[in-house]
């Protein structure tokens, strides 16, 4: 990690959320505080139903908090009306999911062109854009298979590519390696590091995949809508070149 400034890529304070109403209401967030650096791997970590996905979802813009403060590059999501938010994500946000969420009937390169072809880049440009972060995560030579002739593994670096392909400020990946064996878990973060890593961009990484801990900048432990722990990650801070 190598923050580009003293200003938090993402800043929460005393964020809570909740779901429902009166006796059914549901506390997911219980006063989180958490900032994330600039050019900072964080993961949340915990049990299932700790409020990982909820956390990553306001910070990202898609949830509303119930109350407390979020910044993110230091604007108010939540000052912003929901064309001007969704506008904001699609400009500054790239996700990867565990699921893959790639267009069955669409090329490699075409899936990763979509968030260019979303922000009115030209078809022509997208798809040049598209194959030069395919090659970035090793897949130049599939850039015209579709989805059902790649493996798991080039599927899921497809899927990192399209977040990637917009130069997003924040990556927020939810479970990326938990369907994927050691090797291409593997694989799949060291292109998010060696890709994604760079000045005033942030990831922000939900996992119960401890087989790769070690690529986090620093590990946040959730527990019941709280962070009950956060500690630093000296080897992998070490394993970023410099």
């Amino acid at each position: 990690m190598k923050p580009s400034s003293n200003t938090p890529a993402v800043a929460c304070k005393a964020v809570t959320r909740v779901y429902g109403e009166g006796e059914t209401a549901v506390q997911a967030l219980r006063g989180i505080d958490l900032d994330i650096q600039s050019c900072e791997l964080m993961m949340l970590v915990g049990p299932s139903g700790c409020g990982k996905t909820t956390l990553i979802s306001i910070i990202a813009g898609i949830l509303d908090k119930t109350d407390g403060a979020c910044r993110v590059f230091g604007d108010d999501l939540a000052a912003m009306s929901a064309a001007e938010r969704t506008l904001w994500r699609r400009e500054n946000v790239g996700f990867v999911f565990q699921a893959f969420n790639l267009m069955p009937a669409l090329t490699a390169v075409e899936n990763v062109a979509i968030p260019l072809l979303i922000n009115g880049v030209p078809r022509s440009q997208a798809l040049e854009r598209a194959g030069e972060m395919l090659a970035r995560v090793g897949l130049d030579n599939r850039r015209h298979s579709l989805p059902s002739q790649l493996s798991g593994g080039q599927q899921q670096r497809v899927a990192i590519g399209r977040a990637l392909v917009h130069a997003p400020r924040l990556v927020v990946c939810d479970e990326p390696t938990s369907a994927l064996d050691h090797e291409t878990g593997h694989q799949v973060m060291d292109v998010l590091r060696a890709v994604a890593a760079v000045d005033d961009r942030a990831l922000v990484v939900v996992t119960h995949d401890a087989r790769i801990f070690n690529f986090a900048d620093r590990i946040a432990r959730m527990d019941d809508g709280r962070i009950t722990d956060i500690t630093a990650n000296a080897a992998a801070r070490e394993a970023v070149p410099a």
